[in-house]
């Protein structure tokens, strides 16, 4: 195995947390993905991974190396990537639809770089939280969280996104830490009305996923509303992380039944299979899984 392919085994590890989970992914063995991890330890000659019985965790040079062989390893992939475009010219207009609130952060980002990189193009960005018909809405691609929709569809993996159970200090003060799944049946909880969770939260209880009723005096349509909600005290929430992040960061929100946490969601890029996939619509979806990578969202 060649130290690149050695590096790229050493991010999926640290990114999977599991050598097991890295060798599915990676579509290797075990064996194989161990014996990448000792060869490179031994390489390098520090510790890159702290071995236990329950986890891997990775030493402080294990997270500092991570950091910076996986920008590069992302810069090599965009390099790569860049060859191939030279000899394909992209130009017309290419709609894309996405998420309200996860399009101005994670996708106009990818939208400008492709622009830039592709002056002869146009992109109409059309956002909105329906499960949108490509045909109807004329799309080229879709940027969908949670269910990619029908199974015809071409689908790219793109991102996991975590979720949390957050609350307020306030609240908690108030009512308590909850200790167990079980605790939220004893809480109020701000209930979003859209998306599959609904008043059945997802947790995981010892490696298997469940849900665990919950209920509460507020129920909401629409995740900022929500998220306020749950950051003025009105109970405890769900949320991606990415959403609540700046709450978390400022002291807003605190997250419980950590050890619990919810199974992530996926972010997959979609478009119709039919007659192959256009150059334009392809190369966008690159770069959009090269921005969600560097930003930290593991595929």
């Amino acid at each position: 195995m060649s130290s690149l392919d050695r590096y790229r085994t050493f991010v999926e590890i640290v990114d999977r947390g599991s050598l097991t989970v890295a060798a599915r992914h990676l579509g290797v063995s075990l064996q194989s993905v161990s014996r990448a991890l000792s060869g490179l330890e031994s390489e390098l000659g520090v510790e890159l991974v702290r071995r236990t019985t329950r986890r891997l965790q990775p030493t402080a040079a294990g997270l500092l190396f991570h950091a910076r062989i996986k920008a590069a390893l992302i810069e090599i992939d965009s390099a790569r990537a860049e060859i191939g475009r030279d000899s394909e010219r992209v130009a017309g207009t290419l709609r894309v639809g996405a998420p309200v609130l996860f399009a101005p952060r994670h996708v106009v980002p990818a939208c400008v770089t492709f622009l830039e990189r592709h002056t002869e193009l146009e992109i109409d960005l059309i956002l909105s939280d329906a499960q949108a018909n490509l045909v109807d809405e004329r799309l080229d691609v879709a940027i969908r969280i949670g269910d990619p929709g029908p199974l015809h569809l071409k689908i790219r993996p793109l991102a996991q996104l975590r979720r949390v159970i957050v609350a307020a200090p306030e609240y908690l003060a108030h009512h308590g830490m909850p200790r167990r799944p079980e605790d939220l049946g004893n809480h109020v909880c701000v209930v979003r009305t859209f998306g599959p969770e609904g008043d059945a939260w997802p947790v995981v209880i010892d490696g298997q996923p469940a849900r665990i009723p919950v209920h509460g005096t507020l129920r909401c349509n629409e995740a900022t509303a929500a998220n306020a909600a749950v950051a003025a005290g009105a109970g405890l929430g769900l949320a991606p992380l990415w959403q609540i992040q700046a709450d978390l960061d400022h002291g807003r929100l605190k997250i419980v039944l950590a050890e619990f946490e919810p199974p992530p969601i996926p972010v997959q890029a979609v478009w119709l299979g039919a007659a192959g996939t256009p150059v334009r619509t392809r190369l966008f979806v690159e770069t959009l899984a090269l921005h969600l990578a560097l930003e930290g969202l593991r595929s």
